[in-house]
């Protein structure tokens, strides 16, 4: 599924606001960022999409199963580090986040109409060279893998996500 989404004034405004910093990654482990305008860069400079994950990290069983069954592999984490840039969305119940990352949370969820958790979107984000709008490119989403051979979730999983990637270089 390819859209584009035009959101351009929360984007700009939430751009430089959201300042949490996270460190390189070292092999065998991922980096997750929260901040878009850091993926963005990270995802520019790469040329590598984003790969939006919305989560409800301290009430959502089915999240925390997807990290666990699937982002925890050895497999995951290298095709992770090798084909995107991680972007964790989370909209918890009992932690506080700032107002900025709520902002910026909230926005990207109406942008990709979440409508539940586990989700995940994988996209690009470009400037308008006339407007300076920032257009999302969405590539594609997924969720946990259902259907998958139990203890082998991460294979249908990448299968899928690659499907996607493939599809996004068309």
């Amino acid at each position: 599924m390819k859209s584009v989404i035009f959101f351009s004034l929360f984007l700009v405004v939430t751009q430089f606001s959201c300042t949490a910093q996270t460190a390189p990654a070292k092999a065998g482990e991922l980096s997750w960022h929260t901040d878009l305008a850091k993926a963005r860069e990270l995802s520019d400079a790469t040329k590598k999409p984003i790969f939006g994950f919305f989560t409800g990290s301290d009430w959502c069983g089915w999240c925390r199963k997807l990290q666990s069954d699937v982002f925890a592999k050895e497999a995951f984490i290298a095709w992770a580090n090798k084909n995107v840039i991680l972007l964790e969305l989370d909209f918890p119940r009992r932690k506080q986040l700032s107002a900025e990352l709520v902002q910026q949370n909230q926005g990207l969820q109406q942008a990709f109409q979440v409508r539940g958790y586990p989700t995940v979107w994988i996209f690009n984000i470009a400037e308008d060279p006339t407007t300076k709008n920032l257009n999302l490119n969405a590539l594609g989403s997924l969720g946990y893998p259902q259907g998958s051979e139990i203890g082998k979730e991460e294979v249908k999983f990448l299968n899928d996500a690659n499907l996607i990637l493939a599809n996004g270089k068309k």
